[in-house]
């Protein structure tokens, strides 16, 4: 696997791509998102890493800033922008309640979920999926990305559709102003 990764070495999604950058999700970054598991732009540590690799799959502890006024839902997105592919990997979706504050360690499982907490597709499945980079590719920048919206997501009373479609799909889609963003970045290498 070191040598697939050496191999790829220069092959990255970046970050053009990104929920991020989708014009749809474009607002003030007025939300601040911390974790005491990581700073930003620092190491991620193992626990939060993929099961694959020797880690817990935990998702970390998020703390924000109280969402601004008339904010109907957050949404966060978690993505690898530096996969070897044309574009990011969504590594977790989730609609969540504005009124929360913060998630606690584990609460985007897919097995149980917190309350509050509506998992929707990622790239890979449904939940929290940790960093398992390819070994030797470098560096991985894991983005947590909250997005707080005007209105639902979904906006109709059968929410299916939502829940079923892919994230390059679905984030697009998005159709409710964004009253506020905010990013904290983790990193994590093999």
């Amino acid at each position: 696997m070191t040598l697939l990764g050496r191999l790829l070495k220069n092959r990255r999604a970046g970050e053009a791509h990104s929920a991020w950058n989708l014009p749809n999700l474009r607002g003030p970054e007025t939300l601040t998102l911390t974790s005491p598991h990581f700073g930003d732009g620092d190491a991620m540590p193992l626990e939060l890493c993929a099961k694959i690799i020797g880690g817990g799959n935990l998702s970390p502890h998020l703390v924000w800033t109280p969402p601004p006024p008339g904010t109907a839902q957050l949404l966060l997105v978690v993505e690898d922008i530096d996969v070897p592919l044309a574009r990011p990997a969504v590594h977790c979706a989730a609609l969540l309640d504005p009124a929360s504050g913060h998630l606690d360690p584990g609460a985007l499982g897919a097995r149980r979920p917190a309350p509050g907490v509506r998992l929707l597709r990622s790239t890979v499945g449904r939940g929290y999926n940790g960093p398992a980079p390819i070994k030797g590719h470098g560096p991985h920048r894991y983005v947590f990305q909250l997005f707080a919206l005007a209105g639902p997501v979904d906006g109709a009373p059968d929410a299916a559709p939502v829940d079923r479609a892919r994230p390059r799909a679905l984030l697009p889609a998005v159709t409710a102003p964004v009253l506020g963003r905010g990013r904290l970045t983790g990193v994590f290498e093999r």
